[in-house]
């Protein structure tokens, strides 16, 4: 995922940088590994819609903030999700949970991003399908390369 990742970043074109670091699987602890805000993070939690298990959404929101499934649901026009499995998560993207980046690579997952997370930051950080390596990248180019659905996926309060 790694390589896949730096080559369609480069493919098309974006400002990133990437960043090999110890790994770490903690929003805090990785934000001062990269010397970024944990803000800053793109947080990335693969899904489920809970009445098409095999649907999948890739929610993407700032290290900062916690998922509000209610939300997800109303993005997705479903009624209930809920967190997937983690050997669903392996077996969907190939990653470990905590290092799944904010992109998706198969037709099966929607990609559902925060606004938040681009308006408060001109770059996004992110793990780059593994625990010991960040990407760097360029807010306007993750959105114009990604393509995201946007809307508020966060919890308040």
């Amino acid at each position: 995922m790694f390589e896949q990742l730096k080559q369609h970043l480069q493919d098309h074109h974006a400002r990133f940088r990437v960043i090999e670091h110890a790994a770490e699987g903690n929003s805090e602890k990785v934000a001062a590994v990269r010397g970024t805000e944990v803000g800053q993070g793109a947080k990335a939690m693969l899904c489920q819609i809970k009445e098409q298990p095999a649907s999948l959404v890739l929610a993407i929101l700032p290290g900062d903030q916690k998922i509000d499934f209610k939300k997800l649901a109303l993005a997705v026009k479903a009624k209930k999700t809920s967190f997937a499995a983690p050997e669903v998560a392996m077996a969907k993207t190939g990653c470990v949970i905590g290092a799944i980046p904010p992109f998706v690579f198969s037709e099966d997952i929607h990609l559902v991003v925060d606004p938040s997370l681009l308006a408060r930051y001109a770059e996004i950080a992110f793990n780059a399908g593994r625990l010991d390596a960040s990407i760097v990248l360029n807010s306007e180019d993750y959105l114009r390369i990604a393509k995201p659905l946007l809307s508020d996926i966060c919890a308040t309060g």
